[in-house]
């Protein structure tokens, strides 16, 4: 999401998804790695949140 964009406003590409109250912990994340490196790679830059749950993925630095 471009961060001059409304926070309920238009996305750039959807990337996956995370639910934390899925019982089952297969079931709360399901993510785009290839996409996520990517936007990484050209300087997308994570908000500390994000930067937190992609670490726990394995995705990123």
């Amino acid at each position: 999401m471009d961060s001059h964009t409304p926070r309920d406003g238009r996305v750039i590409e959807e990337l996956g998804w995370f639910d934390p109250e899925a019982a089952d912990p297969q079931k709360q994340v399901n993510l785009k790695r290839e996409r996520i490196e990517h936007w990484l790679k050209v300087g997308a830059q994570p908000s500390p949140t994000v930067h937190d749950l992609l670490k726990r993925q394995g995705i990123g630095k």
